[in-house]
């Protein structure tokens, strides 16, 4: 009888990054970010934003500071953090190219983070080179504060995904449950819009600060009450909202797909946490301390609720 072929042999498949140290690399990446973004917050309830007055990428004309004034230390400070995320970000980029399959869901999600990561450098460019900064009141300012948060949580949203990716999740396929895939992506655009409610409240709270809740109430109902007060009214009605259709697709993701429950659990809970925090921080008066614990805590809402997409949104479990 003639001798059977040897078997050839198997062809090398590309491997997720997950040996190593790229995930935890991705990891710190999030990690990282959440404090640069809690010192950004900072320079605006601190009212450093000019502390290097118009001037990009220098700072008062100086590559470094002389004999800089407390607001330029803390400016300064938040430029050569926010430089180091740059630089993450374009780390995490290149090592998911090499290591990474072509055109696979690691690579996509690095990639996003990059593009988010580089337009979030340009809107904080173009907050200093158009003055947005100090006590600038005007409705520009507003908008762009705005802009600048819905990218944040963008870029904090594609670099958790890297994170997950590279630690193994599967890529959500939303036509698996389109049920779910509509309701989250309703509360995630929900999220956004009260995102961007709480910039321009935050804003409000530090060019305009209160003695007592009477008088900021009074503020906000006054016939001449400037535009941020009047805005700033909407913050707590959006998040009563935002919090019911962040429940809902929770619980459709936890009835739908039962691996999906203890996220969609993590999700309700900071949610409500947040909207505990929300109403401690109104009675206090918005201090600078509970304005970036409820910032930080709006962040891991937000990275939460995306990161539910991932086992909301895969095929039914046998």
């Amino acid at each position: 009888m003639p001798r059977a072929a040897p078997l050839s042999p198997a062809r090398p498949v590309a491997q997720l990054p997950t040996t190593g140290g790229f995930a935890r690399f991705a990891l710190a990446n999030v990690v990282y970010n959440l404090g640069v973004i809690a010192w950004g917050a900072f320079v605006r309830a601190s009212g450093s934003g000019a502390g290097c007055g118009d001037h990009w990428p220098t700072c008062n004309g100086d590559v470094i500071p002389r004999a800089p004034a407390i607001e330029t230390v803390i400016e300064f400070t938040h430029r050569l953090t926010s430089g180091l995320s740059l630089i993450g970000a374009v780390a995490l980029f290149a090592w998911a190219w090499r290591a990474a399959p072509a055109g696979g869901r690691v690579r996509r999600a690095a990639g996003a983070t990059l593009v988010f990561m580089l337009l979030e450098a340009a809107v904080g460019a173009a907050i200093v080179l158009l003055q947005k900064v100090g006590q600038d009141d005007s409705v520009g300012r507003a908008v762009i504060m705005a802009i600048h948060l819905c990218n944040t949580f963008l870029l904090m949203g594609a670099m958790a995904l890297t994170a997950a990716f590279a630690s193994g999740a599967a890529a959500p396929l939303p036509r698996k449950n389109p049920i779910s895939a509509t309701l989250l992506g309703i509360a995630l655009m929900s999220t956004l819009v009260l995102g961007a409610s709480g910039a321009v409240t935050a804003l409000g709270d530090t060019l305009f600060p209160v003695g007592s809740l009477a008088e900021g109430l009074a503020q906000d109902f006054s016939p001449t009450a400037h535009l941020l007060l009047r805005l700033r009214v909407f913050h707590p009605l959006l998040a009563v909202t935002t919090g019911g259709l962040v429940a809902l697709a929770a619980a459709a993701a936890a009835a739908t797909r039962p691996r999906a429950r203890r996220a969609a659990a993590l999700v309700v809970g900071l949610f409500a946490a947040q909207i505990g925090l929300g109403l401690v921080n109104l009675g206090l008066m918005a201090p600078v301390p509970l304005q970036l614990a409820h910032l930080l805590l709006a962040d891991l809402v937000w990275i939460a609720l995306v990161l539910l997409a991932v086992p909301a949104l895969q095929p039914r479990a046998a």
